[in-house]
């Protein structure tokens, strides 16, 4: 266990890289900062901090309504919600979010990750809420076991990429959240044949204000970075030749459990 565990909130300095494998080759990395947030803390987080606010306006502030239901309403409830429906209700003792803050009010979260321990403090479920372009999110839930990484599959029901079709099934590799972090997710096509390979990893520090300070110096509008970057390596793809998938009707029920 890292000496980091026990914070409410740690930030994290990452690198994102993106390799899509056929039907041509095409690859990006950007640099991102993320937090990782105790979902029961937040607003202790809020009161201390002159950087950071929770659920009203700040230069960092967290929304309840970025998250979850997605209507403000507070986020344990629906986490739990999830876990209990996939058999998963003893996961729910702390449940740590790990996504982008708004920056000035703005923000674009392809993917946020809850870390959802038992009462003993050991990991018990992952839950990865994806989210596109088009206003759509859809959850991936999957229980964790022994030690990380933790490897689990899921089938892609929800379409995010238009250059990528619905047939399609993902692989998570992930690790524990501590001073340094890092997932993948491989996307193959129905035959098991490699698509696209997604990376990102960091160090992480606690969140104080002085790590904000220097985050928001070196990136400023990481926020706005990172939906700037999807629509133009979209815009490369596009003139490379990729073929567009029209976006089919968001799945039900949100949540699908992963094996």
């Amino acid at each position: 266990m890292s000496g980091l565990d026990g914070e409410p909130a740690l930030l994290y300095r990452m690198r994102v890289m993106h390799a899509r494998h056929q039907p041509f080759a095409h690859r990006f990395e950007y640099r991102i900062w993320t937090l990782l947030l105790d979902i029961d803390r937040i607003g202790e987080l809020d009161a201390r901090s002159r950087l950071f606010a929770a659920d009203r306006r700040g230069i960092v502030s967290f929304r309840s309504r970025d998250h979850g239901a997605r209507d403000g309403s507070p986020l344990r409830p629906w986490v739990e919600g999830a876990l209990a429906r996939a058999g998963l209700a003893e996961c729910a003792a702390r449940i740590r979010l790990l996504a982008m803050p708004r920056i000035l009010g703005y923000v674009f979260n392809p993917i946020s990750i809850y870390f959802c321990d038992r009462e003993d403090g050991t990991p018990g479920a992952v839950l990865y809420e994806v989210k596109n372009t088009f206003g759509d999110q859809h959850a991936y839930i999957a229980p964790l076991a022994g030690a990380a990484p933790w490897r689990h599959a899921a089938e892609k029901v929800m379409h995010v990429s238009p250059f990528i079709d619905m047939q399609c099934r993902y692989g998570f590799t992930l690790s524990r959240p501590a001073d340094r972090f890092a997932m993948a997710i491989d996307q193959c096509d129905g035959e098991g044949a490699a698509l696209l390979t997604a990376t990102m990893a960091g160090r992480g520090v606690p969140m104080t204000d002085r790590a904000l300070a220097a985050a928001l110096a070196a990136l400023p509008f990481v926020t706005a970075k990172t939906i700037a970057a999807i629509h133009w390596e979209a815009l490369r793809l596009w003139r490379k030749g990729a073929r567009f998938h029209s976006r089919p009707a968001p799945p039900e029920p949100p949540v699908t459990v992963a094996a």
